[in-house]
């Protein structure tokens, strides 16, 4: 193998890495959610959880930042806390939205498992922690900008 063909490939396992690293819950903790809500990586698929008065938003995109159409999707999540624990029924809420309610004390050690199958697909699983406050300040990244 010569030196040009080892640089390539050192440069594309680079690449890989780095691509990798970008897609952690820790690095998706640090980006500002489009929605002000936590980011999750879920296969080819962003999701991004909003929490607000007893209801739960999620937004649907892939790695890009292009909305993912929600029309015929089907889903769940499930709350876990010291509260108790709490299973909500998600829905298509428009574009690429999906929404459920239901009765659910938002406290600081929360956790969301959202599983959300898309038409035609099996179901994603992300898991969140939105209200656990990031360790590091978040980054300023608009929903485009995003790519790996």
């Amino acid at each position: 193998m010569n030196i040009f063909s080892k640089s390539v490939l050192l440069a594309a396992a680079l690449a890989l890495t780095q691509t990798a690293h970008a897609h952690t819950d820790e690095y998706l903790d640090t980006v500002t959610a489009p929605h002000g809500g936590q980011l999750r990586m879920t296969g080819a698929y962003h999701y991004e959880l909003v929490v607000k008065n007893n209801e739960l938003t999620i937004y649907l995109t892939d790695h890009g930042g292009t909305n993912v159409d929600s029309a015929g999707a089907s889903g769940n999540a499930t709350i876990l806390s010291s509260k108790g624990k709490t299973r909500i029924k998600l829905s298509p809420g428009g574009d690429n939205i999906m929404r459920g309610s239901g009765q659910f004390e938002a406290v600081p050690d929360m956790k969301v498992a959202v599983s959300i199958a898309l038409p035609g697909q099996g179901a994603a699983l992300a898991r969140f922690t939105p209200l656990k406050k990031p360790a590091t300040a978040p980054v300023a990244v608009a929903p485009k900008a995003h790519q790996h």
